[in-house]
């Protein structure tokens, strides 16, 4: 497949598949799922995938660079899109918990792995949670918006990581947006 003009979403589900097929799985997490939760309404240029087990770097250099990626640091590039890819080590978590569901987007016969829409919305206010990150309240309001979100989970989780006070200026804002 050429990587030329692919879409975050189809680059993604390209990589993720074919990362798959080479024994490296994955979950799509971050900017991204939130690009594709909102038809990107806000658009990432970081694929960060999270490994599903441990897999050495060599692996992962090796099985990139046989379809023109470079590493570049931590990161991965390729000469024909603008969008870096990224490897967080395993497991896949929001906060001090592992993710709950995975979500799974097909194109043919090509999947995509990546973080539902509720653990989405958690991965983002963990950002606006502990490092006070107001673009990620944003985010998390997007993908609130324009997704069935589970919101006795966001209240649950949110309690047990210590937030009520940011819970609350996530609801009020979500509140207020949806008038």
């Amino acid at each position: 497949m050429k990587i030329k003009n692919l879409s975050l979403k189809d680059l993604a589900i390209f990589l993720s598949d074919y990362l798959s097929k080479r024994g490296i799985e994955t979950v799509l997490s971050g900017g991204a799922c939130v690009s594709i939760y909102t038809k990107n309404k806000y658009l990432s240029y970081d694929l960060d995938f999270v490994l599903l087990s441990y897999v050495e770097r060599k692996k992962i250099i090796s099985v990139l660079e046989s379809i023109g990626f470079q590493e570049e640091g931590r990161h991965f590039r390729h000469k024909d899109t603008p969008f870096i890819v990224d490897f967080l080590a395993p497991p896949p978590s929001v906060g001090e918990e592992p993710i709950g569901k995975i979500t799974e987007i097909t194109k043919g016969n090509m999947v995509l792995k990546l973080l539902s829409p509720t653990d989405c919305v958690k991965d983002r206010l963990a950002a606006f949670y502990h490092w006070n990150d107001r673009q990620s309240l944003e985010q998390a309001i997007l993908v609130s918006l324009d997704n069935d979100i589970d919101m006795k989970e966001i209240n649950r989780w949110s309690l047990k990581e210590g937030m009520q006070d940011k819970l609350e200026t996530f609801t009020n804002a979500l509140k207020k947006r949806k008038v």
